[in-house]
């Protein structure tokens, strides 16, 4: 590809890397007026590319909320939407999320968060449902409903976003070559660009970053089945029961997803495949047929908090970074914090600052 010539006044940013991340920080940049350059290598990392994209307020352990709900939904309802108009795409399905009881106490406990005083009720719906009425197929006769969930149509997301940056003047296809890379106090130099910052959002690849490698990640692997089956029935709900089964369009349904922290890598295998048809099939009796499996790393942090801030020491590089499996929710919270931080130096969640690690 045609390197640009150095030019000390053109780029604010470089992105390194484009997953759901440096995609909604990137949009975010360029609607604010600045001038960026996305630096990204698609096939090194595929789990943004392979994720569900679902955004979930509550945490089934403790039917408590997630963190930040209150203040992630409206805000990534609101950005996603906004890129819809930007990009020309339908993006988001705003969705139910299906939570079958195992046991009585779980209704119990179910009905009495939907109606206490923790504002969970704005995410739980108060009804029990006794009879799961989406086909007689399915092993489960007692459930609710989490409310105000949804997804992201990933795959779409990317690919408009790609293309939008192309369009642009704004992407460079390659992988990241730290060896030409130069940090000065006002510029940035990466082989013949030229820039005033740099920001990293290379997801589980942060570990190779020689200037973030400190930072104490836990990536995990997670795997995924997309099944064709005519009779399920779904519709617009997603089904989650330590699992999820998310309806995709023309009978289609993406399953997962499965959670390894040894073998890091992007290659399906069979031990998680069998792990997802077990879980199938302990909940649909009906045929289907798997039509993809796949896989990706998730760049968890060991605190389950993102990273999201100016670097320690080099006051001009930043990192937005350690989303997980809720980028889709947290990212356009967080790019709009980090935004306000380089525009107005207003402060950024102190749960998320890099320098919590940096001793």
């Amino acid at each position: 590809m045609h390197q640009r010539k150095k030019n000390n006044s053109h780029l604010n940013f470089i992105i390194v890397g484009q997953g759901i991340a440096g995609s909604v920080l990137a949009l975010s940049l360029i609607k604010a007026g600045f001038k960026i350059l996305v630096i990204n290598q698609p096939q090194l990392s595929l789990s943004s590319k392979i994720a569900a994209g679902i955004w979930n307020p509550i945490v089934f352990k403790r039917l408590t909320k997630s963190w930040l709900a209150d203040d992630l939904i409206p805000e990534l309802i609101s950005y996603y939407e906004s890129c819809e108009k930007t990009l020309n795409a339908n993006l988001i399905h705003k969705r139910t999320i299906i939570k079958p009881f195992t046991e009585e106490q779980e209704k119990i406990l179910w009905l009495k968060k939907a109606n206490d005083n923790e504002n969970t009720n704005i995410f739980l719906d108060k009804r029990h449902y006794e009879n799961l009425k989406l086909d007689e197929n399915y092993n489960v006769k007692s459930y609710s409903k989490v409310l105000q969930a949804g997804n992201l149509d990933v795959e779409h997301f990317l690919e408009s976003i790609t293309m939008y940056l192309e369009n642009n003047s704004s992407y460079l296809a390659e992988e990241f070559d730290f060896a030409q890379l130069s940090i000065k106090a006002n510029e940035v130099l990466y082989k013949t660009i030229s820039a005033k910052n740099i920001i990293f959002c290379e997801g589980h690849l942060i570990t190779k970053n020689p200037y973030l490698n400190w930072i104490p990640m836990k990536p995990a692997k997670g795997e995924t089945l997309t099944i064709h089956c005519p009779n399920l029935n779904l519709q617009n709900d997603i089904f989650n029961k330590g699992f999820f089964i998310m309806p995709l369009g023309n009978d289609l349904y993406k399953v997962g997803a499965t959670y390894e922290w040894e073998t890091l890598n992007d290659f399906p295998t069979e031990k998680a495949r069998a792990e997802l048809i077990k879980k199938i099939d302990s909940i649909i009796s009906i045929p289907y047929q798997i039509k993809a499996h796949e896989a990706g790393v998730r760049p968890a942090v060991v605190d389950r908090r993102p990273i999201v801030g100016a670097h320690p020491e080099y006051k001009n590089t930043f990192i937005f970074n350690g989303f997980g499996t809720k980028a889709v929710m947290l990212a356009p919270y967080f790019a709009k914090q980090l935004l306000n931080f380089i525009q107005n130096n207003t402060a950024i969640n102190t749960e998320v600052n890099p320098a919590r690690f940096k001793k």
